[in-house]
């Protein structure tokens, strides 16, 4: 009976900072959207949350996993279209119909989540490559190019999503003004090219 209370206490932790992670991701969309991410500071976002700043540097290290974690959820709905929804995305089609269904879905959803791409991508050198999402966007290119007969497909892999990173689409639409469709069809003939010699 005695050790009930503590007992409890680390799960009331977990249910307090779970509370706390979803007030901070939904005052940081909300901030996100209004200011601008390059505008809204870690101190703005716990104001909003209602939380301390140490609260928000403990639980995301900076703002660039505070953005990570924003983007985790769209990019959990990407890849579960990936993995089970319908064709061409899902499985069922032919690995080029799949590999170029991934490439126009992937580059929408960078420039959907530009700002939040860019700051998670470019935090730090190599940043890109280290997240766990980064890891299986390759994997599944490597994978389709690989069943598609392309040679050197780890090689072509890299090449097409380094076409695909945050910096370059954003050079493409916001230095460059072209329109997303334009890039979006390059992008997906590049996939093709990569298919074939």
């Amino acid at each position: 009976m005695h050790g009930q209370p503590e007992a409890d206490a680390p799960r009331s932790k977990r249910v307090d900072a779970a509370r706390n992670q979803g007030k901070v991701l939904d005052a940081a969309e909300r901030l996100f959207a209004r200011d601008g991410v390059e505008r809204v500071t870690m101190q703005a976002v716990a104001k909003e949350a209602g939380v301390g700043v140490g609260t928000l540097y403990r639980g995301f290290g900076d703002k660039a996993g505070l953005a990570m974690a924003l983007l985790g959820e769209r990019e959990r709905q990407f890849q579960e279209l990936m993995i089970s929804g319908p064709p061409p995305l899902g499985p069922g089609a032919e690995p080029v119909e799949r590999l170029t269904a991934f490439v126009a879905g992937y580059t929408e959803l960078v420039a959907e989540q530009l700002e939040l791409v860019l700051l998670s991508q470019t935090a730090a050198p190599g940043a890109r490559f280290r997240s766990g999402a980064h890891a299986l966007w390759r994997t599944h290119c490597r994978h389709l190019l690989s069943l598609a007969g392309a040679p050197s497909p780890v090689l072509r892999a890299d090449a097409l999503l380094a076409a695909l990173s945050g910096e370059m689409i954003a050079h493409w639409l916001t230095e460059e003004g072209r329109d997303l469709a334009e890039v979006t069809e390059a992008m997906v003939e590049l996939a093709r090219a990569f298919v074939s010699e």
